[in-house]
């Protein structure tokens, strides 16, 4: 990837969070994984929810000038992958998310602390 591989992954999970996507975890794979470096992994609501979080993550690093090699579940929703080689991104709906338990296969990865902005207001307001 050309771009700062840290502006990727905020970039990723400031959008996540901004879309009401939940339950965002970011894993540094290296030397862990072949398939990829980083992943990060979250939750929509539906699946229509799941399907615009991916939505928006295309088109907010495509700003970036990153396109995903590989694009699966955006028919159905209820489980999305974005592959942008170094990073993949997995959303599902809830039930599937435990259903798979994707952190147990890279229980060795090590949790990437993103940095998410937070609206104050937001959060007073109780809508998050």
């Amino acid at each position: 990837m050309k771009k700062d591989i840290m502006l990727i992954l905020n970039t990723i999970g400031q959008t996540i969070y901004d879309k009401k996507g939940i339950n965002i975890l970011a894993l540094d794979l290296t030397g862990v994984s072949s398939i990829t470096d980083y992943v990060i992994i979250a939750e929509g609501n539906v699946d229509r929810h799941v399907i615009a979080i991916a939505q928006a993550i295309e088109e907010n690093l495509e700003k970036l000038g990153e396109k995903p090699v590989y694009v699966e579940g955006m028919s159905t929703g209820d489980w999305v992958v974005l592959d942008y080689i170094g990073i993949m991104v997995h959303l599902f709906m809830p039930g599937l998310r435990e259903k798979y338990q994707l952190e147990k296969l890279w229980k060795s990865g090590e949790i990437i602390d993103l940095q998410i902005s937070v609206d104050p207001t937001q959060m007073a307001l109780g809508s998050r």
